[in-house]
């Protein structure tokens, strides 16, 4: 939206929920979505949106006036929810979960460039070992970049037969 109207994307995503997945199975997975999906209804309430995008990824759409510090004690409190033990027939469950946040209108003017920059935010949450939220900043666009041209640039070296191949044996003199 137009004018100083700030909205905040978080992209959610649960740790841990292959380990869940593989050790108990396809439907314990899709009850613990469920429970999951019940505690995101609970905390996004109003104008705010909550949505389960595929696997274990949610994003929720803050569409309230939120300032930084808003979102990013939002996104804690969420991380804090998401990560309480979960009962599913009995058994005890725990995951937990990283979170990426953009801000309009500073991080996207539009819900696919906020979207992508709250999945980059979350991607680097998750390389920090996940359970933490991280905003969007414009130098991992930057390197979401670099990454994308030196794979274009691999896959153009393989492809025309430009890499060589150099023998160097490691010599134990003991």
């Amino acid at each position: 939206k137009s004018g100083q109207h700030r909205v905040a994307v978080l992209c959610v995503d649960l740790d841990l929920f292959k380990n869940v997945h593989d050790s108990f199975g396809h439907p314990m997975g899709d009850r613990l979505l469920k429970q999951v999906a019940r505690r995101l209804k609970s905390e996004v309430s109003g104008d705010n949106l909550a949505a389960r995008l595929g696997g274990d990824e949610f994003a929720i759409v803050l569409a309230t006036d939120v300032s930084p510090n808003g979102a990013s004690d939002f996104a804690a409190r969420m991380i804090g929810i998401l990560s309480e033990s979960y009962d599913i027939d009995g058994i005890e469950v725990t995951v937990g979960a990283s979170i990426g946040i953009a801000l309009s209108p500073g991080d996207g003017e539009t819900s696919e460039e906020l979207m992508r920059n709250a999945d980059m935010a979350l991607y680097r949450a998750k390389s920090e070992g996940g359970g933490v939220h991280r905003f969007f900043e414009r130098e991992m666009d930057q390197q979401a970049r670099r990454r994308r041209d030196m794979e274009l640039d691999l896959r153009r070296a393989f492809a025309n037969g430009e890499f060589e191949l150099h023998y160097q044996p490691l010599v134990d003199i003991a």
